[in-house]
């Protein structure tokens, strides 16, 4: 039977008087968003999650994979054995289709009414009821289906072209856990071309033939020629893009209510300022984000910061801190490319004060994951009711929970 470590913790009284006799109080370093292999990530295992967060000083680590909590069960395991906090996370892509047809643009900066939306801190272990289970399958199966057509067009796509490549669904899938997304199709294409063409020139001429133009990737770089395929072939306007059902994504009431019924925190990713300090339609303007989100009963926000100039982000992190809100950060590791765990913004590094903000926000989610473990309130409620009034109660046992965690 699994288990889970919070629920033999001592009560919340023991914890904090603990704390405090001990004093361990430290601003450690936190990642609270990671994707994993089980649904696709930089790190080739989970094990290398936890020995990449040692190697740079990471104490509190949140795995938050797509539609799927395949990977808690060993990211609680290796937590344990790397004396790293963990956080139980997770993401979905929903779908506004008033604000689709309206043209307007959420977190998501190509396509108008697909939000990303992320569940913090949820209960382990996790136990789905028949709905909410139903629900993921639907997800995942739908989501399984489009990835299929997408391969089967990218199939034809290179017999057209007559170059000795195929690929199939199954050789797809051997490069994921579970479940294949479209970053899966980009790394099978640059194997399947890099094994039978050994040197730059026929890699890069295959390539350009299959864009039907230039190939202007470092060939150096997986990273960058699987970003490559991606943008050229994948995504909307390629050669072998597949536009989604909309029965791939749900709309977000039923999102944040699968969250709240798994024991988890609804949280609200924002994207700032993307690109060349761009601004989606529905984050441009920080009081009426605020206002639209307060209306959607969403009182937690993410950032990953690598996206934005430190002064972006620290705008809206004093804005939405002084109005009450749980901010966490990370940095997806959902690319072929290799970045640090450490996070920092894309001009500079974070500073003291968001460091410490970063801090709250793990310390306030390992307190309700604590006080969810042991069946009692967390920070929000079965109803859905947060309590933001209580924030800083849930920081200081939370900072317990972390360091009696660290010190056991």
């Amino acid at each position: 039977m699994l288990m889970n470590l919070l629920s033999s913790l001592p009560d919340s009284e023991k914890l904090l008087n603990w704390f405090k006799k001990n004093n361990p109080s430290i601003t450690w370093l936190v990642n609270g968003h990671i994707h994993s292999p089980y649904s696709f990530s930089a790190f080739k295992s989970i094990e290398d999650m936890f020995k990449k967060a040692k190697e740079e000083n990471i104490k509190v680590l949140g795995i938050n994979d797509f539609n799927v909590t395949d990977g808690y069960k060993e990211f609680y395991e290796l937590s344990l054995l790397n004396k790293v906090f963990p956080l139980f996370n997770i993401e979905f892509i929903t779908l506004s289709k008033d604000f689709q047809q309206k043209g307007i643009l959420v977190n998501d900066p190509n396509n108008p009414g697909r939000t990303y939306f992320s569940g913090k801190g949820l209960k382990y272990p996790l136990v789905l009821e028949k709905q909410s289970f139903d629900m993921v399958s639907r997800l995942k199966n739908n989501s399984q289906k489009h990835i299929q057509k997408m391969t089967i067009k990218l199939n034809s796509l290179l017999n057209e072209n007559k170059l000795g490549i195929s690929l199939s669904y199954n050789e797809v899938k051997k490069y994921s856990k579970e479940l294949v997304r479209e970053r899966h199709i980009a790394t099978a294409l640059r194997k399947k071309i890099f094994d039978k063409y050994s040197d730059s020139e026929g890699r890069k001429r295959i390539l350009s033939q299959i864009y039907g133009k230039e190939c202007k990737a470092d060939l150096k770089s997986n990273a960058e020629i699987e970003n490559e395929i991606r943008s050229n072939l994948l995504k909307s306007g390629g050669q072998a893009f597949v536009a989604e059902d909309e029965n791939s994504f749900l709309e977000l009431p039923a999102v944040q209510d699968f969250i709240i019924n798994a024991g988890g925190i609804p949280c609200y990713p924002l994207l700032l300022d993307f690109g060349d300090k761009n601004f989606t339609d529905f984050e441009i303007n920080k009081e009426k984000l605020h206002k639209q989100l307060i209306e959607l009963n969403v009182y937690c926000i993410e950032f990953i910061p690598r996206r934005n100039t430190l002064n972006i982000l620290t705008e809206y992190v004093r804005y939405f801190r002084k109005h009450g809100f749980l901010i966490l950060f990370g940095t997806e590791h959902n690319t072929p490319a290799m970045e640090p765990l450490q996070i920092s913004c894309k001009d500079k590094p974070l500073n003291d004060e968001l460091k410490q903000v970063s801090y709250e926000g793990a310390c306030v989610a390992a307190a309700h994951q604590y006080l969810v473990a042991n069946n009692k309130p967390g920070y929000i409620d079965k109803k859905g009711t947060t309590r933001t009034s209580d924030y800083k109660d849930f920081y200081k046992l939370g900072d317990a929970v972390i360091n009696y965690f660290l010190n056991i």
